[in-house]
């Protein structure tokens, strides 16, 4: 496997600065969409419900990037470093806003759904560039082969707050303040932004098609796996918290749906990431990470549609 990734890491992908930017504002759209929907009784609801609250930041934001750190030690020198590297990056980014729609189709707690994401959104902009250079720098000291990470911290702070903060920011006050607007808003803008960067990630890969074809199979696997155990990850940690079912498939989830539109973001900002740097096999899996995760996350719902009755109690 090692070999046919090998020269992945060293590609250069076909993705200009227009494609980065375009990126940039459509995942900024998107947040700002998701925080249309997000009302004070969400985090009030939490506070109330504080086992929810830990439960969900527990899974997504620790356990999840540390078991992504187990993974990529357990690999060794199957994959590359930069495969590696682009695993821990998406571990480090937060739940992604289509887990809000996927949670109703799995008959979850939508409420809970919304305000995980918002409250893992908030979050992110101290934890994944935290995740990102903490477990990537424990990577780099496990491996001789791999140099420590020298990043802008900074920089990494500054576009998580770019694109994620300050549209969430202003959709949760537009949302407050002037909530007709915000309702009429709400679908649209969701739908509208969510299929743009669907597109821009489908025309990324297709500009790199034979890249794709050629590594495919074996990044496929790598995050087959890696999207297993975020699912089961939400899951468990909801189970060992004592969870209703509901609320069990809303974690699952909300911790296997990752933000990972924002590790390309991030790859292709050259004030985060040099672009000396070999990024290649660490955007291809983040690349495929934003399509597969709704694959998998849709067929999961559709699974737990077709139960008859949900089991446990509703916290």
């Amino acid at each position: 496997m090692k070999e046919s990734l090998a020269a992945l890491d060293y590609i250069r992908l076909d993705f200009s600065a227009e494609s980065s930017a375009t990126i940039n504002v459509a995942l900024a759209l998107i947040m700002f969409g998701v925080a249309l929907d997000i009302k004070p009784e969400h985090f009030k609801n939490l506070i109330q419900n504080p086992r929810q609250l830990i439960a969900g930041v527990l899974s997504q934001a620790i356990l999840l990037p540390a078991a992504t750190f187990g993974l990529v030690m357990a690999l060794g020198d199957n994959i590359t470093v930069g495969v590696a590297l682009g695993m821990i990056l998406v571990a480090a980014c937060p739940g992604g806003n289509i887990s809000n729609f996927i949670t109703s189709f799995a008959k979850g707690n939508v409420a809970l759904a919304v305000s995980l994401t918002a409250i893992s959104t908030i979050l992110a902009v101290i934890m994944t560039p935290f995740n990102f250079t903490f477990w990537g720098n424990m990577y780099a000291q496990a491996n001789s082969l791999v140099r420590p990470i020298e990043l802008d911290w900074r920089e990494l702070l500054k576009s998580v707050m770019m694109i994620l903060g300050l549209p969430m920011a202003l959709g949760m006050l537009c949302s407050v303040y002037l909530p007709r607007l915000a309702e009429r808003l709400i679908k649209p803008l969701r739908q509208a932004s969510l299929v743009f960067f669907i597109v821009l990630v489908v025309v990324a890969f297709t500009k790199n098609f034979d890249i794709f074809i050629n590594h495919i199979t074996y990044v496929f696997l790598l995050v087959l796996i890696h999207n297993g155990i975020a699912l089961g990850m939400g899951y468990l940690t909801a189970t060992v918290f004592g969870l209703s079912e509901t609320n069990r498939r809303t974690l699952s989830i909300e911790t296997g749906i990752h933000n990972s539109g924002l590790g390309l973001a991030l790859l292709f900002n050259p004030a985060v990431f040099p672009p000396d740097l070999p990024l290649g096999g660490m955007a291809i899996v983040a690349g495929w990470w934003s399509i597969w995760h709704i694959v998998s996350g849709t067929a999961l719902a559709f699974y737990w549609q077709r139960k008859s009755t949900l089991v446990g109690v509703k916290d």
